[in-house]
């Protein structure tokens, strides 16, 4: 390894500050109107998977070919972008009242991926991170970050965004057609589809408001009258709609929007938890809380009063490993972790927190190599990821393997379209691969893509 290279990662890693599972992430996207940051959580996104299955049954769209990310905002919104990616503001999660409203808007987008309502802006997204799509998409110019921790600023005019708003708006015609595929959907499922009337009834009134009081969802999702009246008939017609929601997904409802709450506004948790709530999630709600708020003996306290009562929940443990290494007590994560990780083998992002324990853990070259073992495994589900490909650059370049450090270097640059460095990069790792192996391949596909992307 050359010195000047060894510095760089050595800085590099000095400069890596621990994100936590629910990311605050390395790349926070600000918008005008507030801050939008795309937010990472493995049983968040587990419930919304589980969720969509039975809706991605019956569609045209097939399993597992959706994936749905969370936008931290107080906004109620959700769109399709980059693809068959559903982006989904966490306002619209914490304001709905039950699982089938949830439901309902991601059976509606669906039903513009099916249609191909966008399918035209897919291939200038491929290979990019969720927040790349989400700067492009809204016109948000983002200052990425080269990997030091904490967040990128970005600028966002009035006409970029109303160019962003126009870029997700759709025409009634295809809004109409989503709301049909989104009840044939739900019904096709056996599920209840009253969610979608009354989600958009919360959101009627909002078309008589100003402009600039109106929710994103109804400004890009044209909401008339006779769209809810045409719902409404469907749904009079169905055989599912006095069913009840699974109780399983009535519980992973409350427990979601506690987190969440848990996580944006802890400040607010006593309010809307009152001690007087002895439910689960709300005990799940101030755990978060007193974590968020820097309260460690009262936020261990009670995530290990969660974790007697429930040892084999994954997502209790996960949390706990985080809160240790957010108070400086790595070490004593790693168990945590590795239970969790043992409890769901295909946590992509629980082991992408363990590899990065471990790492801030020991400098020890048989570390190093454990921590790869994990973020390897994790990529095969992660590839879009900034940070696992980022902890792989960190961990071969502690290990001196200075070609495959540059080589997820060039991952990592072209999610974040920073492509000129991610030439540079791939260009400087293919000379130590020999030609023809996996590495070498991987470092010409890399420049290929660029190329093409250079060509759009």
């Amino acid at each position: 390894m050359t010195a000047n290279f060894k510095a760089k990662i050595q800085r590099a890693v000095c400069s890596l500050v621990f994100l936590s599972i629910l990311v605050w992430p390395v790349q926070t996207i600000q918008a005008q109107q507030g801050g939008l940051s795309i937010i990472r959580d493995t049983e968040i996104e587990n419930i919304l998977q589980e969720w969509s299955e039975p809706l991605l049954k019956v569609s045209n769209i097939g399993e597992n070919n959706v994936n749905i990310v969370l936008v931290q905002s107080d906004q109620i919104n959700a769109f399709v972008a980059g693809g068959a990616n559903i982006f989904f503001y966490t306002g619209l999660i914490t304001k709905s009242e039950n699982p089938g409203e949830v439901i309902g808007v991601m059976a509606h987008e669906m039903g513009h991926i099916a249609g191909g309502h966008l399918i035209s802006t897919r291939l200038a997204y491929e290979r990019a991170s969720y927040e790349s799509i989400l700067g492009a998409v809204l016109g948000i110019g983002v200052a990425v970050l080269t990997g030091e921790g904490g967040a990128a600023s970005a600028i966002i005019g009035g006409s970029q965004n109303v160019a962003g708003r126009r870029f997700l708006a759709h025409t009634r015609v295809a809004e109409s057609s989503a709301d049909q595929a989104a009840f044939r959907y739900m019904d096709g499922a056996g599920i209840n589809p009253t969610g979608l009337s009354t989600f958009l009834e919360k959101l009627s009134g909002q078309e008589l408001l100003p402009a600039s009081q109106q929710s994103e969802y109804v400004r890009t999702h044209p909401l008339t009258v006779k769209r809810i009246e045409a719902v409404d008939v469907l749904i009079a017609k169905s055989e599912d709609k006095n069913k009840p929601l699974p109780e399983r997904w009535v519980t992973q409802h409350a427990m979601m929007k506690a987190k969440l709450e848990g996580f944006i506004n802890p400040e607010r948790i006593h309010t809307a938890y009152p001690d007087s709530d002895t439910s689960v999630p709300a005990q799940y709600a101030r755990a978060i809380a007193a974590y968020r708020m820097n309260d460690i003996p009262t936020a261990l306290r009670l995530i290990d009063a969660l974790i007697e009562s429930d040892q084999n929940n994954p997502y209790y443990l996960e949390l706990k490993g985080q809160m240790l290494v957010d108070f400086g007590r790595v070490k004593e994560a790693i168990p945590y972790y590795q239970q969790s990780v043992q409890l769901l083998p295909d946590a992509a992002l629980i082991r992408i927190a363990l590899a990065h324990a471990l790492m801030e853990s020991s400098d020890s070259q048989d570390t190093q190599q454990e921590a790869i073992g994990h973020l390897e495994r994790a990529i095969i589900k992660e590839q879009n990821s900034t940070r696992v490909h980022r902890l792989l650059a960190t961990a071969y370049g502690r290990m001196g393997k200075e070609s495959l450090a540059k080589l997820h270097l060039a991952e990592e640059a072209v999610l974040q379209r920073r492509l000129p460095y991610a030439k540079a990069q791939a260009e400087a790792a293919l000379s130590g691969f020999e030609t023809g192996s996996r590495e070498w391949i991987k470092a010409k596909d890399i420049l290929n893509h660029i190329n093409n992307l250079e060509q759009l």
